[in-house]
């Protein structure tokens, strides 16, 4: 039988019913002596899928979460995964495909499955989507699916192609960009896109953080966004429009952070497509001034792989190099 570890830092999930106020908070039963005996009384089926571990890593709401906590998770994950045929992270939703493109970034390629889940309401409801969504993630740990991804709604999707789109659906992630990893329907299909397992490589855990995402729209003032490269930033995230336009008034910026040594990622701010800075006036005098197409990335996948390229490759022609390469498959 498959031997798992189920990884635990929070969310809802976890968490406990409705306080009076409407704020849920607090965890289930669960703690570091209980957690297998809890899970299988909640979920029995679990048991039948793998030999499960399991690991309180941490505990908190993950609008919460920092760059350090990736990090620390990113640690535990590269230090347990030789020991087990998978590894199941349950993480709240709200900032889970953040960390998933983080941990994509950060390890690299794999050789196992690093799985990602959570639910829209807590295992301890009568209806939830837990049960459902920690049995799949629990299966997708043992399937041939060497990446990190999310198991969510009866699917897999790669975690450096996912975005959260329902705060109210059971079906809350999609990966615009790219079919799901794993269907989990009557039968469970993997798609041939799946990465090819890889080494663990070294685990390397410069960080840089100080980066910013700034949406685009009509009357922004480029004032702020000089401000913030003035300010400190290392790095900025710029939300375009479709293929990546942006208004004329923000090339200074852009020229500004080019002379600061400030690298300007621009993504789309549409779901689906994918930057091409060349088409549009604005967009081609973003690029003149220095700015670097993300492609088809995600905005999360963009803002993790500028705060690990940040701290790997400096500011130069190797960071851009490594922005415009395939890490963990984020971009085409």
């Amino acid at each position: 039988m498959p031997k798992l570890l189920l990884l635990l830092t929070g969310g809802t999930l976890l968490m406990n019913e409705a306080a009076p106020s409407g704020a849920r908070k607090g965890t289930v039963t669960l703690d570091d002596e209980r957690t297998n005996r809890d899970l299988l009384a909640e979920v029995p089926s679990l048991g039948r899928i793998a030999d499960l571990e399991t690991k309180l890593l941490f505990q908190m709401d993950s609008a919460n979460m920092q760059p350090s906590d990736w990090l620390r998770l990113a640690r535990e994950v590269h230090a347990q995964l030789p020991l087990y045929d998978g590894i199941v992270v349950v993480h709240g939703t709200d900032t889970m495909a953040y960390t998933a493109s983080a941990l994509a970034m950060i390890l690299g390629p794999l050789p196992k499955p690093v799985v990602l889940t959570g639910s829209q309401r807590p295992l301890s409801d009568v209806r939830t989507d837990a049960r459902q969504n920690l049995i799949d993630a629990a299966l997708v740990a043992t399937l041939p699916v060497p990446e990190v991804c999310i198991a969510f709604g009866s699917r897999a999707i790669r975690g450096a192609r996912a975005t959260k789109r329902d705060a109210w659906g059971f079906d809350a992630f999609a990966s615009p960009n790219l079919a799901p990893l794993v269907e989990l329907g009557i039968g469970v299909e993997v798609g041939p896109h799946v990465l090819a397992p890889a080494p663990l490589g070294a685990f390397d855990d410069r960080l840089e953080p100080s980066v910013l995402a700034v949406r685009v729209f009509p009357g922004l003032d480029p004032a702020l966004v000089r401000g913030a490269i003035r300010a400190g930033v290392r790095g900025l995230v710029l939300e375009g429009y479709g293929t990546g336009n942006v208004p004329k008034t923000l090339i200074p910026a852009i020229e500004e952070a080019r002379a600061r040594n400030v690298p300007v990622v621009v993504v789309s701010q549409c779901v689906r497509g994918h930057v091409e800075l060349g088409r549009y006036e604005g967009g081609a005098a973003a690029e003149a001034a220095g700015a670097i197409s993300a492609g088809d990335m995600t905005v999360e996948a963009a803002l993790a792989k500028l705060t690990v390229g940040l701290a790997r490759h400096g500011t130069g022609a190797a960071l851009r190099a490594y922005l415009e390469a395939s890490v963990a498959g984020e971009r085409d």
